[in-house]
């Protein structure tokens, strides 16, 4: 991230069991920094949701819960998806054959590694490319710049500050790119600062693609609003659940944008879920590609990935890995009911 590097992934893993031995589960990582939800805070959130749960019906359940969605809203998330799924989410039902893009991040600095690291990226069938920017604007265009002229017409570019500029320093980076091949600029200020964001959306030859304030219908309406204001990007965990996601979804096509859908920082339960629900209703390359990063793997039946794209055949449904979920579990609370 370009406020961070991570080096290890820590997400919560709820496993539910119903009566008649039906199971489900999800996952939600909360990435510290991103908001202000912490990692204790969620842990704590979950303890006390599931140890209150009653005899109410899993609908009654979970819509307690989403009038809860502020207090942490990742671990809202975790606890109202795997109850969808242990209900059998619909969202969770692949229908037909898709195949769906990812696009990946560039790490290279200079053009040698550059040039190295996208001829890799080409052969692994990738096209599209997260660059990450905002800690040096002059650096930056620079970088970018470079990255266009190595790419050639042959692929393009996603750009992604993180929050980091100021609303000068955005507008001066924006103007900066000389070449062409960039999709879109995310989230080039702070996900409060709407004005600036604004701001920088009417001064950048470049479409903005807000993230980190899209968590709400309202915040998408908000967003359409913004004139250059082409994308909202969406994430699962933000939203609380499966039906709440593709409702957000829906409504920024409706206003005449495109969703970009993904979590970088998830893992490949939270991105096969994401997945399902993309192979539906998104229209864009994905960003569900936290998977990709991890070397444990969690489904005997691994998300199906090849040539730069997740491929689900009608009927898929993974399989935990259960000695794997038990290999990498630092803690773990059981509940019985």
């Amino acid at each position: 991230m370009s406020y961070r590097t991570f080096t290890e992934f820590e997400p919560f893993f709820l496993e539910l069991i119903d009566d008649h031995g039906r199971a489900a589960f999800s996952d939600a990582h909360v990435s510290p920094g991103s908001s202000s939800e912490t990692r204790a805070g969620a842990w704590a959130y979950c303890l006390a949701k599931l140890n209150g749960i009653n005899s109410d019906t899993l609908h009654g359940v979970k819509a307690r819960l989403m009038t809860s969605l502020g207090e942490s809203k990742v671990a809202a998330t975790l606890l109202v998806t795997a109850l969808e799924a242990l209900e059998g989410s619909g969202w969770l039902k692949i229908k037909e054959h898709s195949e769906q893009e990812l696009i990946v991040p560039i790490s290279g600095t200079d053009q040698s590694e550059i040039e190295l690291e996208l001829e890799t990226l080409f052969q692994n069938g990738f096209s599209t490319f997260k660059v990450k920017v905002g800690k040096d604007v002059l650096s930056d265009i620079k970088r970018t710049n470079t990255i266009l002229k190595v790419l050639d017409g042959r692929g393009s570019i996603r750009l992604d500050a993180n929050r980091a500029y100021s609303v000068d320093d955005a507008i001066t980076f924006a103007n900066g790119i000389t070449r062409s091949g960039v999709d879109l600029f995310e989230q080039p200020c702070d996900a409060d600062a709407w004005d600036d964001n604004a701001s920088v959306a009417r001064n950048s030859p470049i479409p903005l693609m807000l993230d980190e304030p899209i968590c709400s219908l309202r915040d998408i309406e908000r967003a359409s609003d913004i004139a250059n204001v082409k994308y909202c990007k969406v994430k699962l965990k933000r939203f609380g659940s499966l039906d709440a996601l593709a409702e957000g979804i829906e409504l920024i096509h409706r206003n005449g944008m495109l969703a970009v859908l993904g979590d970088g920082l998830g893992s490949e339960i939270n991105n096969w879920m994401e997945a399902s629900v993309a192979a539906r209703l998104i229209k864009t390359k994905g960003e569900f590609n936290g998977f990709l990063k991890h070397i444990d793997k969690l489904f005997e039946n691994p998300l199906p990935f090849a040539n730069g794209r997740i491929t689900l055949e009608k009927g898929y449904v993974p399989i935990l890995d259960t000695d794997a979920i038990e290999r990498v579990t630092v803690e773990k609370k059981i509940i019985e009911y």
